[in-house]
């Protein structure tokens, strides 16, 4: 279980490294975001199996936001993808940049969010199980994911677009989605207790 939570996180985040294409780069973030579960898992403890299930259910907020709003960008025919074409979207699109924003953090693992308090409890389990050097190569693959999610804020807010990019407004539906999303990624980093307490419970 160590060998795959550390195989997993190590190659999905060093892929996601290179990677342009930004769909791309959310779905080898997904397989390092795997090996954080599985550094819950391989404590094999009551509070390992609790920080599995919070960190999934921050995860489903934070990820299906990312990857809903990365898909509208993208267009119908996939023509919008590369890290190039979010150029200024900060300015272009605020409200759509803002929620990528909220994703993005919580992906990282920022105070405040869901993500933080997932990552937190799943290394404070491996630490308890004696794993203390897994839990530390964890640390050190999340600065890793940290280096190419910033690195589409960075895009996004401080980079001038080469040209127009024609994306299409929200609709009500997918805003209304992306709101939800957003909010439970900001519930979960706020107030992460019910959830927690909830999921030790089942642990037991």
């Amino acid at each position: 279980l160590w060998m795959s939570a550390l195989l997993s996180m190590t190659i999905g985040n060093f892929a996601a490294l290179v990677q342009t294409n930004v769909k791309r780069l959310l779905a080898y973030s997904s397989i390092a975001h795997a090996g954080y579960v599985l550094v819950a898992v391989a404590s094999r403890s009551e509070i390992g199996a609790a920080a599995a299930m919070f960190y999934l259910a921050a995860y489903g907020f934070m990820n299906v936001g990312a990857f809903l709003v990365v898909s509208h960008l993208s267009g119908p025919d996939e023509r919008y993808v590369t890290l190039d074409d979010y150029a200024g979207l900060g300015h272009r699109r605020p409200v759509v940049a803002a929620l990528l924003t909220i994703f993005l953090l919580s992906l990282v693992g920022i105070p405040l969010t869901g993500g933080f308090f997932g990552k937190f409890y799943i290394f404070r389990a491996a630490i308890q199980a004696d794993l203390i050097w897994l839990a530390v190569l964890g640390l050190l693959n999340s600065a890793v994911a940290a280096y190419y999610y910033l690195k589409i804020l960075v895009v996004m807010y401080m980079h001038e677009p080469a040209g127009e990019t024609p994306f299409e407004p929200l609709p009500a539906s997918l805003a209304t989605t992306l709101i939800f999303a957003a909010l439970g990624v900001l519930a979960l980093g706020v107030i992460p207790g019910p959830v927690l307490d909830f999921a030790t419970r089942a642990a037991r």
